[in-house]
């Protein structure tokens, strides 16, 4: 049976101040919700904090980026085996901000994927439409295009040690939701296509929505038969709020 994740995503919010608080509340509620595995990416400053803050508890913590290089003249990228360094167990690779705002290719992120993989760090692989992509009827053919780059790079035993999340980026930020089954269905389709390639690897990988779970719809979502946990953007930014959609899903 596949353990949820509940990864809150800060994108670029936060002050040392504000964080701290943060991370005592969720370190403080994380036994409540033993059954959901934890985890919280902070912008790539405050990773020491995380880390000296986190250290010991149950809650893992990740970046919400990395280079596709492990070293070398890339001012301001930040490399794998510098995010170990930092104890980070996750990378979140091709989110949807970083494919439209910052031009991030397929490829480009099927080669991040592999980087975080190749030094211990588990890439979680966005994956989604925008919404004139779904008014077109292209969902799917998207999702797959997203998927193949990376399994024509890492195949499909990379996905062992990977989480994918779905984001439809048209239900993020803009008003509109997608409902539990919408969400069901595209998460379904995902699976059907590792599936095609490996069963088992498909039934062990998790998969996780990222279009605006709060704690009044997670538990419609997270009890979707495909849904495995949500990556979560505003509202893991209040401790309380983020515990409550992880507490849906236990």
């Amino acid at each position: 049976m596949r353990r949820k994740l509940v990864a809150g995503n800060w994108k670029m919010n936060g002050s040392a101040e504000s964080i701290r608080g943060l991370l005592q509340g969720i370190r403080d509620g994380a036994a409540g919700v033993s059954a959901v595995e934890l985890a919280v990416f902070s912008p790539f400053v405050y990773l020491a904090q995380v880390q000296q803050q986190l250290h010991g508890s149950a809650v893992a913590w990740g970046a919400q980026t990395l280079s596709e290089h492990a070293s070398g003249a890339y001012t301001g990228e930040v490399a794998g085996p510098m995010l170990k360094d930092f104890g980070c167990a996750y990378a979140i690779v091709g989110h949807s901000e970083r494919r439209t705002l910052y031009g991030e290719s397929d490829q480009a992120v099927a080669n991040k994927f592999a980087a975080a993989r190749k030094v211990g760090i588990k890439p979680i692989l966005c994956v989604g439409e925008t919404l004139e992509e779904r008014e077109k009827g292209i969902t799917e053919s998207v999702v797959e295009r997203q998927l193949k780059a990376v399994l024509d790079l890492e195949g499909i035993g990379a996905f062992g040690e990977a989480v994918i999340a779905y984001e439809p980026v048209w239900a993020i930020g803009t008003g509109k939701t997608a409902t539990s089954a919408q969400a069901q269905d595209v998460h379904a389709f995902i699976r059907a296509k590792l599936a095609a390639l490996d069963a088992k690897v498909a039934g062990q990988t998790r998969i996780l929505y990222g279009g605006s779970m709060k704690a009044a719809n997670a538990g419609e979502l997270l009890a979707m038969a495909d849904i495995d946990g949500g990556l979560i953007g505003g509202a893991s930014l209040e401790a309380k709020e983020f515990l409550a959609i992880a507490k849906a899903g236990c």
